[in-house]
């Protein structure tokens, strides 16, 4: 496949998979490798900006009213859930690089597979009522820690914030958007940090510029229609088929 239909590919991944517990940069690590991309990472992230505008189109009343007022409840609660994410992000940074060569993917995927599994277990076991109550700053910093985990490819963002919201006692709607949104800071100053390495190497990376720029597209109309399934996902919060195909691609990836 050439690089052209390669990136647009990738892209609907992208898109697909962001929102859904699968763990996107491990999908796109993984097909990356399979399709010869080099310069995963730099990809990674211009796909996962285009997501991030998915988020802000489709929680855009919560993003503007995080805007409109940057001290209010939620907007201190995002912080909240940052700087766990931050300080992790920096304990593990040695690891990302070598992580994004495909290195820890298997390892990745089985973690997320079976942190679905024990939470769908639990919580069925528990049969918790969701009593609509906001979030909590104890619970945003939970899910801010799992945030800082999930930036190796192959342990799912969504899937590991979502589920240490609800295993904290989170209602689970809430803890879906909260998820989302918590996302964005995070995308922002990964964003910043490879702008900053071009600027540093003071050249462009070998990639298919119309191929990139359309994989954007898809990543983003694709992203719109994943974040509203999720959302209705998370309030049955059945992962277990999720976790079985995380299974089956831990399997896959021991042989790429």
């Amino acid at each position: 496949m050439s690089g052209f239909w390669a990136l647009i590919v990738l892209g609907v991944v992208q898109g697909l998979t962001e929102f859904l517990p699968v763990s996107s940069s491990g999908h796109l690590v993984l097909l990356s490798r399979i399709f010869g991309i080099e310069d995963s990472l730099f990809v990674s992230i211009l796909l996962h900006v285009a997501t991030l505008l998915s988020v802000i189109v489709v929680l855009r009343k919560e993003v503007w009213s995080v805007v409109r007022h940057p001290f209010s409840d939620l907007s201190r609660k995002i912080i909240t859930a940052t700087i766990p994410t931050c300080f992790i992000v920096l304990i593990i940074y040695p690891f990302i690089t070598e992580a994004f060569e495909g290195a820890m993917l298997p390892i990745c995927f089985m973690i997320t597979a079976i942190v679905l599994l024990a939470t769908d277990f639990f919580l069925q076991k528990k049969k918790t009522v969701s009593l609509n109550m906001p979030l909590s700053y104890k619970q945003s910093l939970i899910m801010g820690a799992a945030q800082g985990l999930a930036t190796l490819p192959g342990i799912s963002r969504s899937g590991s914030t979502i589920c240490a919201g609800v295993l904290a006692g989170g209602d689970r709607e809430k803890v879906a958007k909260f998820s989302f949104l918590m996302s964005i800071p995070v995308i922002f100053l990964s964003m910043c940090m490879e702008i900053y390495k071009l600027i540093k190497l003071g050249s462009l990376p070998a990639v298919n510029v119309a191929g990139l720029v359309l994989g954007c597209v898809a990543a983003f109309i694709v992203g719109v229609l994943s974040i509203k399934f999720m959302i209705k996902l998370t309030q049955k919060l059945n992962f277990r088929w999720f976790s079985l195909y995380l299974l089956i691609l831990t399997i896959i990836t021991i042989f790429v």
